[in-house]
């Protein structure tokens, strides 16, 4: 697990390999991963964006950016957390993500960026 806090929000990430929906004959290889957002501010935020630099091992860059998170845009109180679990697909074994969420304080409106911390995603395979 990858753990990155910024500004009072710990984004922690954990990825696992999808050798069911994975073939290297096509060189299609899928990852998921879980994200959990914890809010040790003083006030609840609101998740907004987010930007993600999505690389593989082949030298290949994407880059997405949207509004929200699996289609929500969740409150997360002071104290609480959102978890949730989404995928990504590479041409290679091996590949890494990072990015940044924006995130509004709710009492004030204020927009901040959160880190998300570069994990890295590996066929089990390739470890040995």
């Amino acid at each position: 697990m990858t753990t990155k806090i910024t500004d009072g929000v710990q984004v922690s990430v954990e990825s696992f390999f999808q050798p069911e929906h994975s073939s290297a004959v096509h060189h299609h290889y899928v990852f998921s991963y879980k994200i959990r957002i914890h809010n040790h501010g003083q006030s609840a935020i609101q998740l907004m964006r987010r930007h993600w630099y999505i690389f593989d091992s082949n030298g290949i860059v994407r880059e997405v950016e949207g509004e929200g998170v699996i289609g929500l845009q969740p409150i997360i109180e002071s104290g609480e957390f959102h978890e949730y679990i989404s995928g990504c697909n590479f041409r290679t074994e091996i590949g890494k993500m990072k990015g940044t969420y924006t995130m509004k304080r709710l009492f004030d409106d204020y927009n901040f960026h959160v880190v998300i911390p570069q994990f890295v995603m590996i066929a089990p395979y390739k470890l040995n």
